[in-house]
């Protein structure tokens, strides 16, 4: 199930960082696009009071001209000072001249019929009236802007000001120093422009992007539909395209990759160890002489989900990551546990516990024991410490632990005996109590093998060096009557029990003591 979770928190995780990825970059772009198109409004805006301007400022000195003319009002030379002022500003359509409120004449000549002067909205700074909204009469003219100054009117075409070349989606209004307004592309435009503070240059407003700039007292403002950004949204989103499928194939990469490292033997180790996952089975070793379960060997079970790991499948890779020494505390704790009860009611009653190398190596080991058997009611005899050759790599190192736990009162065997490449010295070195016969020799008994003829010569080699004899792997009668006979003192393996838990070993020793009237007799590894 933990795979599974796993595997689907990883597939779910990719998906949310893969569409958070391309939600990103969809706001990115969109982001990008708004302040993009906000910024291009603000230059049609600057546009708008440049032309505005230029418009005051050329008819104003149209007007300076005019006013020093010697020509008689109207004359024909009057008339072509008049045109030529026209011709000579890029905003005025007409440049007229009135006397007492009445149009005489203009660039198109002489008029005879009376039109009379526009009403004055404003005033600039710069002395010129300024007439909003007149309606010349000419058929379909737009509403024009009139600017005055002295007998001299000028003509303006107000979309000249505000027109956008090539986009008729940008709404623009304009006004003069002041806060009098000059002209507006639309009612809303100018509406806007009257609403939004100069603090506020950018933003959306009532579903207009919009673009203010204020400069010299003018102030203009350029707007467009939000829903017209969508154009270049995509053409911003086609260019981060690449990079959005870069970064999303870089999410499910890193996501596989955690997914393995989460699913990795390793982490899975690591967090069985982390969560107490591991349980002891329990081994039991028998008297061959008498029958009677003497103890038995602790053996570590990871627990995952609804299965039992062996050990071979996870102790060498504990022992290879420096995970065995918690894993070893585990064993022990869980003997404490499981048989704090049944070891302080019979003395009799031994457990083995394997060391590992690098405990052996430092001691470590030797000083968790310290402190947990005192309060555990345990005594230090009860429990064997079991080597293998592995462990005894720093010869001075493992004699010197091994001479440590005997001193405290521990029973230690070399196990596995056999396997390694240099047991005999080992024998000979180290201060051992006990050698267990690996499986191997005692698997060949009986057998036309080379091996089968080693067994008695280990039994032989132990008795003389005064070690008791532990055979492990027993499993048929002839092999225990073969050892039984060699003065083999303990035996382990599936022809007496198969490792138990921790409830069906009290089980198991229980019957075995009452089917032979066992008493609380201490059998020490030591006595002989």
């Amino acid at each position: 199930m933990y795979r599974e979770r796993v595997l689907l928190l990883g597939v779910s995780l990719a998906v949310l960082a893969s569409l958070g990825a391309l939600g990103g970059m969809g706001y990115l772009s969109w982001q990008s696009s708004l302040r993009e198109e906000q910024a291009r409004l603000q230059r049609d805006a600057d546009g708008a009071i440049t032309r505005a301007r230029d418009a005051f400022v050329e008819i104003g000195e149209a007007f300076d001209t005019l006013a020093r003319s010697t020509a008689a009002p109207c004359s024909p030379r009057h008339i072509e000072e008049l045109r030529l002022a026209t011709l000579s500003t890029r905003s005025a359509e007409d440049v007229a001249y009135f006397e007492q409120g009445r149009l005489r004449c203009s660039s198109w000549g002489s008029l005879r019929e009376h039109v009379p002067r526009a009403a004055i909205d404003f005033t600039t700074g710069d002395g010129i009236g300024v007439s909003r909204g007149v309606q010349p009469r000419i058929r379909d003219a737009p509403a024009m802007l009139v600017l005055h100054r002295g007998v001299y009117s000028a003509l303006v075409n107000p979309e000249r000001l505000v027109e956008v070349p090539g986009d008729d989606q940008v709404r623009i209004a304009v006004s003069a120093p002041g806060g009098h307004a000059i002209t507006a592309t639309t009612p809303t435009a100018g509406a806007l422009l009257a609403r939004v503070q100069d603090r506020e240059p950018r933003g959306v407003r009532a579903g207009e992007l919009y673009g203010l700039v204020v400069r010299d007292g003018w102030r203009a403002i350029a707007t467009r539909p939000q829903a017209g950004v969508s154009d270049h949204l995509r053409r911003e989103q086609l260019k981060l395209l690449p990079l959005a499928l870069v970064l999303v194939a870089a999410l499910v990469a890193l996501s596989a990759w955690l997914i393995r490292q989460r699913l990795s033997p390793l982490a899975e180790l690591e967090r069985g160890i982390r969560r107490r996952q591991f349980i002891v089975h329990y081994q039991p070793i028998m008297d061959l002489h008498t029958g009677v379960c003497v103890g038995a060997e602790a053996l570590v079970r990871w627990r995952r989900e609804d299965m039992l790991v062996p050990p071979d499948e996870f102790i060498p890779l504990a022992e290879e990551s420096g995970l065995i020494a918690p894993l070893t505390d585990q064993v022990l704790d869980g003997v404490i546990t499981d048989l704090r009860a049944e070891l302080a009611a019979d003395r009799s009653l031994h457990i083995a516990i394997n060391l590992c190398a690098e405990d052996i190596r430092s001691g470590r080991f030797l000083r968790v024991l310290g402190q947990v058997l005192p309060r555990s009611g345990i005594n230090p005899a009860q429990i064997w410490l079991e080597a293998t050759e592995r462990g005894f790599i720093d010869i001075e190192a493992a004699r010197l632990t091994l001479s440590e736990a005997r001193d405290a009162g521990h029973s230690v065997a070399i196990d596995d005996f056999g396997t390694g490449y240099s047991s005999l010295r080992h024998l000979q070195d180290l201060p051992l109590d006990a050698l267990k016969i690996d499986k191997s020799f005692v698997d060949a008994i009986g057998l036309d093998a080379a091996t089968s003829l080693v067994t008695a010569h280990i039994v032989e080699m132990a008795q003389e060096l005064n070690l008791r004899v532990v055979a492990e792997g027993v499993e048929t009668t002839a092999q225990r009557d073969y050892l039984a006979a060699r003065g083999v003192d303990y035996a382990q393996g599936w022809l007496f029990s198969r490792p138990l838990p921790a409830a069906d070993f009290i089980a198991f020793l229980h019957r075995s003591r009452g089917a032979h009237g066992a008493g609380p007799e201490v059998i020490g590894l030591r006595e002989r």
